[in-house]
């Protein structure tokens, strides 16, 4: 028999037993979250908390264990990340796991391939196994680190909006707290989700929303909500908000505005720079010949 046949009868053999598990797994029940189940019962927001013991699924109570158990704790940057994108600790300690799993198996899968295509050759080690398991265990954090930025830009644009909305409410003679959960009522968006619990603390507390909101920037750490924040206490004194709201949200969206145009220029730079040796490594080439012939005279 061929290695072609082989190949082929393994990788038929693959689709059938991954078809199946999926299968099994996709006709088993499985338990709903007890804490999101009684919120949605309560009518309130369920959310993404970082309880470890409100996970449903069976990879995010693996997530969850391993969060529990793990030597290394979340970095404050990478729990704000997480929170930005409305992911719960358990979820990403999965994705950890998973692409822990993806490591460990790929290397041996490979050297499996190869050895039925080009006959019996190295095989992986234990080491290099091992190597390749931990090398993937921090690939999510690295893709979380590589869209921190994309999520805080994503998350103030977002609060631009939210801040449109409460504009337009407050011009419709709604209070400050109507105008808040109206506005904030109007988008899944993760920001939209945490004001709406901001606001749901601070009315169960029974005090002004805008300290909530400020606890929460200094959470999220977006500073344009806590400037907001602090623009929404002049209606305790009893001052015109409305036309303050709307001036501070322009200077905001303004410094926002320049800020990326700064970010975009940096990466037009870095696409100069990245252009340009090309250019230099074949002038280079070019020339070589020429000098070499006049060092030789």
């Amino acid at each position: 028999m061929t290695p072609l046949m082989w190949l082929i009868i393994l990788g038929t053999g693959a689709c059938v037993v991954g078809g199946s598990v999926a299968l099994v797994a996709g006709l088993q029940r499985t338990a709903p979250a007890l804490g999101d189940a009684m919120a949605f019962l309560a009518g309130e927001e369920p959310g993404a908390s970082e309880d470890f013991g409100s996970t449903g699924t069976r990879t995010e109570r693996i997530g969850a264990w391993l969060a529990r158990h793990s030597p290394v704790p979340l970095l404050p940057g990478q729990r704000r990340a997480l929170a930005l994108q409305r992911r719960s600790v358990a979820e990403f300690h999965a994705d950890k796991f998973v692409w822990m799993l993806l490591g460990v198996v790929l290397p041996t899968l490979v050297a499996t391939c190869v050895a039925i295509i080009a006959g019996p050759g190295p095989r992986p080690t234990v080491a290099l196994v091992a190597l390749c398991g931990l090398g993937a265990w921090f690939i999510p954090d690295l893709l979380l680190h590589r869209s921190r930025r994309h999520d805080q830009v994503d998350a103030t644009d977002a609060l631009f909006t939210f801040l449109d909305l409460v504009i337009l409410e407050r011009l419709a003679n709604r209070s400050v707290p109507q105008a808040l959960e109206s506005a904030a009522g109007q988008s899944d968006q993760p920001l939209f989700v945490h004001i709406r619990q901001a606001l749901a603390r601070a009315e169960l507390q029974q005090q002004p929303p805008h300290r909530d909101l400020t606890e929460l920037a200094d959470e999220l750490d977006l500073p344009a909500l806590a400037d907001v924040a602090e623009t929404l206490r002049l209606d305790e004194t009893g001052a015109a908000l409305t036309g303050a709201l709307r001036a501070r949200v322009l200077d905001l969206r303004d410094a926002h505005l320049a800020e990326q145009r700064v970010h975009a220029h940096s990466i037009s730079e870095r696409m100069t720079l990245a252009m340009t040796a090309p250019v230099l490594v074949f002038a280079a080439i070019l020339l070589a010949a020429p000098l070499l012939r006049l060092t030789q005279f």
